[in-house]
């Protein structure tokens, strides 16, 4: 570190309170893990920071000696954002402060909590707002990308809720962003991603959800249901949001063991109000076919998110894309792709949309594509490094057949796709007020390890 930096371990962590992980000390190869498998990084130094103070004296070392600065909030960013090779990681897993003024139906958290614990932590008064479909995601990567989950269609994306951001930009300021303060960084963080600077922490809107009917309903896959089911959740209440996993059976204990490896969808309900009218709205889908496992039942929102391997890192490949519609043709297309297939495991998601996320403005925030319906994931998972050009193979030839129309792609979901590929994130007038937004707050860039905007020519 002393030759990129000039400046040693010891004086690094002579300037932070935090915890500095160096390569030589116990932990530092935990500390370097990421969530998703196959990115083997190895950061000079990883700055668990303690505090605002923290993140901006690391922010400010990282720019005045040219260090790579890898953000690091759940550690979930699938193109390995996280980790850095041979630069700085600014941990935020230690910042983990929740305030919750039940009253006012606000909450101000620090980025390091997750997604899974903020929901427990606020369910304990009957409220919630909305992240993602995984409980270990961090709070931080999910909002700025927009956040598209369990309450999406009842509440809207996580930035519809919210309401103010702290945040440490690239001179080591640290500012509030809201609608009146910074109204500019306001906007371009609700779905920007991390260009604009370090979120240390957010003031959410709460919702009441005292409970809802919810849980997972494994029904057979064939195009018929899968249409049926996709014309269901379209036509549901607002108060349902679904997630169709097309996929072979997974051997779990629950579902009759001569179902394991056939094609199911595996499907993530979430009613998100009264318990009778959340049975009528489920009902439809009930009726598509004997199901061949139903869990759906009243419970407490945190209860959606599913328990987790700690030491499951998938290594995958795959593309997301906003579509229009999912018809016969598409739905022909993946079950016969997926009856193919011979990757370890296969999956296309289709989660319905509409409701809340539709009616905010498409220029309100950052975030594009707002009104369409459907957001689709073909993705193969591999064990062997080996087996991925085949894997990359088999979703380049089903998505050339699923996704239609000009591409759309949802900001979070994107790996390491290019430049391009970051760009169809993004409306051409949204791309260029976002590259004059970093052109003010980041002109040389040093927040690039994140699904970057460059800044605009002159910043």
């Amino acid at each position: 570190m002393r030759s990129r930096t000039g400046s040693s371990i010891s004086e690094l962590r002579s300037r932070v309170d935090g915890r500095v992980i160096a390569p030589d000390d116990d932990g530092y190869d935990r500390a370097r893990t990421v969530f998703h498998g196959g990115i083997d990084r190895h950061p000079a130094a990883i700055v668990r920071v303690a505090h605002a103070e923290d993140v901006s004296r690391v922010v400010t070392l990282a720019g005045d000696n040219s260090v790579e600065l890898a953000v690091r909030s759940g550690g979930h960013s699938t193109a390995g954002h996280s980790v850095t090779e041979g630069g700085i990681v600014l941990d935020l897993a230690n910042m983990r402060a929740l305030d919750i003024d039940v009253g006012a139906r606000t909450a101000w958290a620090q980025t390091g909590l997750t997604a899974g614990e903020y929901t427990t932590a606020v369910g304990a008064h009957g409220l919630a707002t909305g992240f993602g479909d995984t409980g270990s995601v961090g709070i931080g990567g999910i909002t700025l990308g927009g956040g598209i989950g369990f309450l999406v269609r009842k509440h809207g994306l996580t930035i519809d809720d919210l309401l103010a951001v702290e945040v440490v930009t690239a001179d080591g300021e640290l500012l509030r962003a809201d609608a009146e303060r910074h109204p500019d960084l306001f906007w371009a963080m609700r779905g920007g991603g991390g260009n604009f600077g370090v979120a240390t922490r957010f003031k959410f809107r709460l919702h009441e959800v005292p409970s809802i009917v919810g849980g997972l309903l494994f029904l057979p896959a064939t195009a018929e249901v899968i249409e049926g089911f996709m014309a269901a959740a379209a036509n549901a209440p607002e108060a349902l949001s679904t997630i169709a996993n097309v996929m072979p059976a997974p051997p779990m204990p629950f579902l009759p063991e001569e179902t394991h490896g056939k094609l199911v969808i595996f499907a993530m309900l979430t009613y998100a109000g009264d318990v009778d009218a959340g049975e009528r709205a489920i009902a439809p889908f009930r009726a598509l076919a004997t199901p061949v496992a139903n869990m759906v039942k009243p419970m407490s929102y945190p209860e959606m998110y599913m328990p987790e391997e700690e030491e499951y890192h998938p290594t995958a490949v795959g593309r997301t894309e906003f579509v229009d519609a999912i018809d016969h043709d598409q739905t022909e297309a993946m079950v016969t792709a997926l009856e193919a297939s011979t990757a370890m495991m296969s999956v296309v998601q289709l989660r319905a949309l509409g409701g809340a996320m539709a009616r905010v403005p498409e220029d309100a925030t950052a975030f594009a594509h707002r009104t369409k319906p459907v957001m689709a994931t073909v993705a193969s998972l591999y064990e062997d490094p080996d087996d991925r050009d085949a894997s990359q193979m088999w979703v380049d030839n089903l998505s050339a057949i699923v996704f239609r129309g000009e591409p759309a792609t949802y900001v979070n979901f994107l790996a390491d796709e290019g430049q391009e590929r970051v760009r169809h994130a993004y409306s051409r007038p949204t791309w260029k007020r976002l590259a004059e937004i970093k052109a003010r707050y980041d002109p040389n860039n040093l927040f690039h390890l994140n699904q970057n905007i460059p800044p605009a020519d002159g910043g």
